[in-house]
């Protein structure tokens, strides 16, 4: 099978660009099975978020997906979710219903989801169901539902009015901001708080990051993480360019974490930040933004093609493609897809320059998306380098002097 970037893993020398799974067995990979699983219940979205790597980046494939999952491919996912399970043993797994906009959806399609997947696991596998949503349709009739099938609740949003509205807006360039709080006050109900597990956050350079981390913990969230604008060498995000002394984004998450980790009560877990941490003291990383632990989310689009992470549709056009459908083919056949052994491959699925860097083990190359050039496919250092470097020696730096000091209090 010959994959766009040929020379993705340029180094094994894979014979006229083919990657083949056979060579990544010979170099030491082991599949990790796949443990998230991202269902696309709805194609379609009501804003327009300027930054959306789903509607404004490369990939372009929504235009000709169904509007909302099937009743046929919803029983035929949850029998392949139940397969992957049994084949490999999982004890615990994550669903998420995505988008687009999940709940447009409806409740009726998501209650299906779940209970249909419920219906096939092995008794000895654990769910945990999530729906991913811009908050809009969140009011009581929805949260009954999402309540009564035990659904999780994460909610976007970018930090006060201002912040928000200056990307999340409606198609007619009406802001979303009241809209959203108007369904995060539902869900923090005493009702529905059970529910509520976090709020996710597009960093924005125009955004200050300590007002911004304020705003979000205005909301009470359990938990909350920031995600960098997806971009790659190609495209690069806003206010990115080649100057490796310029760090923004790296600027903006230290003066981020300082707020966060300076607190004399901790009001939130920042999961980057947590990440980080865990990751200087030898742990694990939970989410594929940093850290080197093998890639193990899959997705299924409406129509029930298999994808990898659907944030690499902001690289090319069909580049999270594995040309596998729930309808022919177990999860198993996408976890051999070469691209995604090569997410898995940890420090040996690095370019050279990121396997002698100093902070390798924490920054992890950073979230491969964002390492794409065209030309040389993603073998080469996150586009956030400079910016995750900055970040991680920040940290670095702030844990050290507090274990010295801690050392001299202690002599």
């Amino acid at each position: 099978m010959t994959v766009d970037p040929v020379d993705l893993l340029r180094r094994f020398e894979w014979p006229d660009g083919v990657l083949r799974v056979d060579e990544f067995e010979a170099a030491g990979w082991r599949p990790v099975p796949f443990q998230s699983f991202v269902l696309k219940v709805h194609s379609r979205c009501n804003l327009s978020c300027d930054y959306c790597y789903i509607y404004e980046m490369a990939d372009q494939s929504w235009r000709n997906s169904s509007k909302v999952m099937s009743d046929a491919v919803i029983d035929r996912t949850a029998a392949r979710i139940g397969e992957h399970a049994r084949t490999h043993g999982l004890t615990t797994i994550d669903v998420v219903l995505h988008g687009g906009e999940p709940l447009l959806a409806g409740a009726d399609v998501l209650g299906r989801v779940v209970t249909a997947v419920r219906r096939e696991l092995p008794l000895s596998t654990q769910p945990q169901f999530i729906v991913q949503t811009n908050g809009i349709l969140l009011d009581d009739s929805m949260l009954d539902v999402l309540s009564a099938h035990d659904i999780n609740v994460g909610v976007s949003i970018d930090g006060n009015a201002e912040a928000n509205d200056r990307h999340r807006r409606y198609a007619d360039g009406r802001g979303s901001h009241e809209a959203v709080l108007r369904g995060l006050n539902a869900l923090r109900a005493p009702s529905y708080r059970r529910l509520y597990s976090g709020l996710l956050c597009t960093v924005d350079l125009a955004n200050d990051p300590v007002e911004t981390y304020r705003s979000l913990v205005s909301h009470e969230p359990p938990m909350m993480d920031f995600l960098l604008p997806h971009g790659n060498w190609t495209t690069p995000p806003p206010g990115r360019d080649d100057d490796p002394s310029r760090t923004p984004y790296g600027d903006w998450l230290v003066a981020a974490f300082d707020t966060w980790y300076g607190e004399t009560t901790r009001k939130t877990s920042v999961r980057l930040f947590e990440d980080a941490l865990n990751l200087l003291f030898g742990g694990h990383s939970t989410s594929e933004q940093i850290g080197i632990a093998p890639a193990g989310v899959v997705v299924v689009d409406t129509d029930g093609y298999v994808e990898q992470v659907d944030t690499l549709k902001s690289a090319y056009d069909g580049a999270p493609a594995t040309g596998f459908s729930v309808r022919d083919a177990p999860f198993d056949a996408a976890l051999r897809h070469p691209s995604v052994a090569a997410r898995q491959l940890g420090i040996q699925g690095l370019c050279d320059a990121c396997r002698s860097c100093p902070e390798r083990d924490v920054c992890g190359g950073g979230y491969y998306t964002h390492r794409y050039r065209a030309g040389n496919g993603f073998l080469n250092p996150t586009v956030y380098c400079a910016d995750m470097l900055r970040f991680v020696s920040h940290v670095r730096g702030r844990v050290s002097a507090d274990i010295a000091a801690l050392k001299d209090a202690t002599a």
